[in-house]
């Protein structure tokens, strides 16, 4: 009998086993994105004092697609990048949860790369 393999367990899996290995400080926070069947999150985290130091997300009216698609991650990375330097936050430790870097993990990322974060 073949076993079907759980995709949410082997994810958060994948995310466990990066945790453990990157971390952010106050000199460079974690950007840690979650995706959902309908909205994208990204956050800047600092992990020693355990705050979050600019978060965006598709439910932001900044924002004008309201969906997680591959323009609404060029949004959100965009709006997340210009938040974080009005914070002065220039490099952060790019966190992608454990989601392949493909689709919307990567243009969110090129997107941030863009306004400015250095990872």
């Amino acid at each position: 009998m073949i076993k079907k393999t759980d995709r949410k367990f082997e994810r958060a899996r994948r995310h466990l086993r990066v945790r453990r290995k990157v971390s952010g400080t106050a000199e460079r926070p974690r950007l840690c994105i979650y995706k959902s069947n309908t909205n994208l999150y990204a956050q800047i985290i600092d992990d020693v004092e355990g705050n979050t130091l600019v978060s965006v997300s598709t439910l932001n009216k900044d924002v004008k697609s309201k969906h997680a698609n591959k323009e609404a991650a060029k949004e959100v990375g965009s709006l997340i990048a210009k938040k974080a330097k009005a914070k002065k936050i220039e490099t952060v430790v790019f966190d992608r949860s454990g989601y392949i870097y493909h689709g919307v993990v990567k243009e969110l990322a090129e997107a941030a790369r863009e306004g400015g974060l250095k990872f």
